[in-house]
């Protein structure tokens, strides 16, 4: 064999013959699908990480209002979850206010209306829940806490000559207890600990720390476990982490010093109940809000 590539015009063809071969072999670029990722799908109830469009893509929702007061727009490793609490609203009306058909496909470069439709975000006045409007869903068995108005004037649909609402109350006058009864371990800190963490054994009760509404429950955001999501006003809410039991759903209506959930260690490297105060959607600290003891 070694003498017959001596010859410079057999060596040709062998070459010639070896790249015929490669170009008639098929070669398929791989493709990605715009499709949210295994992990959103997974967990469908809950919404997903944002995901980079295809380059070919049509211009994202909302692009228009990008840097406008009372409009976010999505950075890679965001959560609908996250997007909706770091500025003070519930994840359902983000995405509702948004007409998105699936909460779980977010997208890098979207821009998502965080204000309330026709609300100007600079004037958003400070009003508590009104909770005589939402239903009580109590999980404990027990009968529903009254509410203010009688049961057909809440569940009749509005209209123009609608009794009108009780007057409400500043957030200055939403009374605050405390979410534990264990010792605080960790104060606040605005970059290590954007709250409070308490300390204690797996099972502890956890309670609200004033009336509200529930707006999340669930495990949807990293870092936090089990956790529910409370807003009692148009600007405060409260966070509560790390919980291995929730007791109560979204949108249940609850009272202060309510047991909502059982203290635990998920997400977290010990049993512990982290605690977060957000006004406007910015974390501030639990201590100058929280009576003594």
């Amino acid at each position: 064999m070694q003498h017959l590539f001596r010859s410079p015009l057999l060596w040709v063809s062998v070459v010639v013959l070896a790249l015929t071969g490669c170009q008639n072999t098929p070669h398929r670029a791989p493709v990605e699908d715009r499709a949210v990722g295994k992990g959103a799908s997974a967990q469908s109830a809950i919404p997903g990480t944002a995901v980079t469009p295809a380059p070919e893509s049509k211009p994202l929702p909302g692009a228009e209002n990008a840097g406008k007061p009372g409009y976010y727009t999505v950075k890679p490793g965001d959560t609908l979850i996250r997007i909706a609490m770091d500025n003070g609203q519930g994840w359902k009306d983000v995405a509702r206010w948004n007409g998105m058909d699936n909460p779980n496909l977010i997208e890098v470069g979207q821009v998502l209306r965080v204000a309330p439709p026709g609300v100007d975000p600079a004037a958003v006045t400070t009003k508590p829940l009104a909770s005589s409007k939402v239903e009580t869903r109590p999980l404990d068995g027990k009968s529903p806490a009254p509410a203010t108005g009688s049961a057909s004037a809440a569940s009749a649909p509005a209209t123009a000559a609608a009794t009108p609402a009780p007057a409400t109350r500043d957030d200055d006058d939403i009374s605050w207890g405390w979410p534990a009864s264990g010792p605080v371990a960790a104060g606040f800190d605005e970059v290590r600990n954007k709250g409070l963490a308490f300390s204690g054994k797996p099972g502890d009760p956890v309670f609200a720390a004033a009336d509200g509404r529930v707006m999340y429950a669930g495990a949807g955001l990293r870092g936090y476990g089990n956790m529910i999501i409370i807003k009692h006003s148009t600007n405060y809410l409260t966070a509560y982490a790390h919980n291995q039991t929730l007791l109560v759903k979204e949108d249940q209506v609850v009272r202060k010093g309510q047991k909502i959930a059982e203290m635990g260690s998920s997400d977290a490297d010990s049993v512990k109940l982290h605690f977060e105060v957000r006004k406007q959607g910015k974390p501030i600290d639990p201590s100058k809000l929280l009576p003594a003891r």
